[in-house]
């Protein structure tokens, strides 16, 4: 274990750098932020089946930028100047609100379109960078007693995603050597129904197999009525403070403060439940200076970005030397964890 990272420290890391892309509304700090989590990931990932799948999560963000462009082109707004390409305009029955097909198409309206489309694609791979730099059966055994029941529901569904990409390599290999080399849309859904039968019955064994030792098993006649008061009331306040604190147009109120609470309800809620959940540990995973300096490196980019955005709006960076330095300046932060972090043992 010792050239292995603590999970939880790569998911605050990743968190950070998602926080830091929402506050932002500079697309050279997104790009960069999105440069620098490929670049750790690269650097400091093994050969587990979830740290191969993450190519898969820049081809998905690809695929949501062009996405995000084509609806622009076909039903956005389009405003400013200099135009383009000149469409002409589709105007929709009554019943669709007014909305107009096609249209010209600007220059701002383009990168703008392209700009939403990046920082959506930017969170959807700060969240695979944790997937791929952290094992998620060592993540279940680091979280509480009470969290048990629904760690073990999320790893079987994080883990379908690499096994998805594992099993269409396995099943394009087979019939690469049966000599089925079909081409065109047959390629594509000829091994659709093998693929997912093979990453359905890996993920159920992995399933069979946590039941099997006890994962969030219960011991009856410990139960409380307070505890699911207390974990909805704890998991409605996070959903709101966490929107608060990605919209910088929300009130102050509802961003922190509101998280510090919810987190104190849910703190209570875990003593209550783990006193339903014997949990033994064989040789935990230990927290040193190492997960603390990657997650650190996280929050600090996180922190960096809303101090920048004076803790109530977005980043928009206008200054020619502010809008040089600080891009450079957060991404050198978020990719600290490729020097920090051990190498992993290929």
């Amino acid at each position: 274990m010792t050239g292995v990272l603590h999970p939880m420290a790569w998911w605050v890391w990743a968190l950070g750098l998602a926080l830091a892309t929402t506050r932002t509304e500079d697309p050279w700090s997104v790009g960069l932020i999105v440069v620098a989590a490929v670049a750790v990931v690269f650097s400091r990932r093994d050969a587990s089946p979830w740290a191969r799948a993450f190519p898969a999560y820049l081809v998905l963000g690809a695929v949501i930028v062009m996405v995000r462009v084509v609806f622009h082109v076909l039903v956005g707004i389009k405003t400013g100047q200099p135009i383009i390409l000149a469409l002409p305009r589709l105007p929709l029955p009554q019943w669709a609100g007014g909305i107009q097909l096609l249209g010209p198409i600007s220059v701002p309206g383009l990168l703008g379109a392209a700009f939403t489309g990046l920082q959506l694609a930017a969170l959807i791979i700060c969240m695979g960078a944790a997937n791929a730099l952290a094992n998620p059966k060592r993540a279940l055994r680091s979280l509480p007693a009470a969290l048990h029941q629904l760690g073990t529901a999320v790893v079987i569904a994080v883990t379908l995603a690499p096994q998805l990409v594992g099993s269409w390599r396995r099943v394009h290999r087979a019939r690469s050597l049966r000599g089925q080399h079909s081409r065109g849309p047959r390629a594509v859904l000829a091994p659709t129904i093998p693929v997912l039968q093979d990453a359905l019955d890996r993920v159920l064994v992995l399933a069979a197999s946590m039941d099997s030792r006890g994962y969030a098993r219960s011991m009856p006649g410990k139960s409380s009525r307070v505890v699911l008061p207390l974990m909805l009331a704890a998991l409605f306040g996070t959903i709101l403070g966490t929107y608060a604190l990605l919209d910088g147009t929300a009130p102050r109120w509802l961003g922190l403060p509101l998280l510090a609470v919810s987190a104190a309800v849910a703190v209570a809620g875990f003593i209550l439940a783990s006193r339903r959940i014997r949990q033994t540990r064989y040789r935990p995973d230990p927290w040193r200076t190492q997960e603390s300096l990657v997650a650190a490196a996280g929050i600090a980019a996180a922190a960096l970005v809303m101090v920048a955005a004076g803790l109530g709006g977005r980043l928009v960076v206008g200054v020619p030397v502010l809008g040089l330095l600080l891009p450079l300046l957060v991404a050198a932060i978020a990719a600290m964890p490729a020097v920090l972090a051990p190498r992993p043992e290929r």
